[in-house]
């Protein structure tokens, strides 16, 4: 990963942290005595922390960037800003980050900070149990989204949608970046089209099934974990426990309701035993607001999670083969083992679906790899 590099802050700080020091100490009246640029991913937004010496301590600085006009198909409204979206989930309940403030001109928006630690590098500390019970805590915010759908109608997040032509945007992504892997060769038209036929088939499926309001990226790197007291442990208990957080929501939009399962489940950071995944669908799928049937719950789960970690394989690939970005590919084998076991369960409802699992599962683990 990029290194950080912090600076202290001061009357001879220059450039882009200096005026992000500037506006903090004249919106919040602070002494800032930090700026510290985060990692990136894969998007083109920019992360700054910033110390102070009164309260908050510290504070992440969220600054907007141009959109890239590839990074969606024509006809999806692009993200909305920060607001009214956090302060409409902060209000259910959902443990969002508070903003301190913001700056339209700069486009800035001052958070609370979470801390470092995702649930992707907590995980790999714990327990069995305790991963599982954190994996509850963070299903059981799914329902809170999806109960709140109608009373998310007055904002730019409900004209947001999964739908054929996104659907169709990430086929292509796979056709372009990730078929040749499979094939060893450039894809030919013919197969292009095949696999824009399953994606379509998916699509079939998504349009049939009831929309709900999702996170969208309800992958485990933007589940924070944050040790916080626990309030009179018991005998024996750890003295601390964690706190969850979650980010990374503006582009919130209408999904079937297996859309965020598919995200939090079948992680490209994560990788669950299927027993896992199955259990934790059995446990969620009675607290769904629209009752769906598990049958249904199943099918859709596999079909998103092969449109879903399609695209992710294809952004993987692209961010090693064009922008030298190789930080990605060491999450390309659990992308790559989650399409084949989904692609193989329904590789029999369609013949094109047939084909991309076939393709799938030629797949290599590791073609970013040197």
């Amino acid at each position: 990963m990029p290194e950080r590099h912090p600076r202290p802050f001061g009357p001879g700080a220059t450039g882009l942290e200096a005026d992000l020091g500037k506006l903090i100490e004249a919106g919040l009246g602070l002494t800032v005595t930090r700026v510290e640029p985060l990692d990136s991913g894969l998007g083109l937004r920019r992360f700054f922390r910033v110390a102070t010496e009164g309260e908050p301590p510290t504070l992440i600085v969220r600054v907007e960037a141009p959109e890239d006009p590839a990074g969606r198909p024509p006809g999806l409204a692009p993200e909305p800003p920060l607001e009214p979206l956090r302060k409409f989930l902060a209000d259910l309940g959902l443990p969002v980050p508070r903003r301190w403030g913001g700056d339209a001109t700069s486009g800035t928006d001052w958070l609370e900070d979470f801390g470092d630690c995702h649930l992707a590098a907590y995980v790999t500390g714990i327990e069995a149990p305790e991963q599982h019970r954190l994996y509850r805590e963070v299903l059981g915010w799914i329902p809170v989204l999806q109960r709140a759908t109608e009373s998310a109608a007055s904002l730019p997040t409900y004209r947001r949608r999964l739908d054929r032509a996104l659907l169709a945007y990430k086929g292509e992504l796979f056709s372009r970046h990730s078929l040749p892997l499979a094939l060893g060769r450039a894809a030919t038209g013919a197969e292009r089209q095949t696999v824009a036929d399953a994606f379509m088939r998916i699509a079939d499926v998504v349009e049939a099934a009831p929309r709900q309001l999702a996170h969208r990226d309800l992958q485990s790197q933007n589940v924070m974990v944050r040790e916080a007291a626990a309030p009179g442990p018991a005998a024996g208990a750890p003295a601390t426990s964690p706190r969850l957080g979650m980010i990374d929501f503006q582009g919130a939009f209408l999904a079937p309701p297996e859309y965020d399962l598919v995200a939090l489940l079948r992680d490209s950071y994560v990788e669950l035993s299927d027993a896992d995944v199955t259990g934790h669908l059995d446990w969620i799928t009675p607290q769904l607001p629209s009752a769906p049937d598990r049958s249904d719950v199943q099918l859709r789960f596999d079909l998103l999670t092969v449109a879903r970690k399609g695209k992710d394989h294809a952004r993987f690939v692209f961010a090693g083969e064009a922008r030298n970005d190789r930080r990605w590919a060491e999450h390309l084998p659990r992308t790559t083992r989650a399409l084949r076991a989904a692609a193989a369960r329904v590789a029999g409802l369609d013949p094109a679906l047939g084909r991309l699992a076939d393709w799938i599962d030629r797949l290599p683990e590791t073609p970013c790899a040197g």
